[in-house]
């Protein structure tokens, strides 16, 4: 691993943390944790607090083709279902250290689009 590999990875690692101390999630509105790779999104919606993961979805089974963008508003909305199926329409926004812009704002514009409120 090079050097500029580990201060990517480092920096990367500030901004998930600064954002972590400020966002928690309760049971009446758990976190909404996005997570971005190469190829894949996960999302999550968490409750902090009993540390438990009340509903997750991927992009890796999805059977949906299209661009990654198209994909996580795709996400966005299917975990919006599995929020309402839980009782859940209020989250806490979790970007996780990545930018808001491109995939992570889909996921989050998909998410509202399904009806949860940020």
């Amino acid at each position: 691993m090079t050097n500029l590999q580990k201060n990517k990875q480092a920096k990367h690692a500030r901004r998930h943390a600064r954002v972590r101390s400020v966002v928690s999630g309760t049971a009446p509105r758990p976190r909404l944790s996005v997570y971005r790779s190469l190829s894949h999104m996960f999302v999550q919606l968490i409750d902090d607090n009993a540390g438990k993961t009340l509903a997750s979805a991927t992009t890796q089974g999805m059977k949906q083709k299209g661009t990654k963008s198209e994909l996580a508003m795709a996400l966005g909305k299917l975990i919006a279902e599995k929020a309402k199926a839980a009782g859940i329409t209020k989250v806490t926004f979790d970007r996780g250290g990545f930018k808001y812009h491109g995939r992570v704002k889909a996921v989050a514009d998909g998410a509202r689009e399904g009806g949860l409120e940020f």
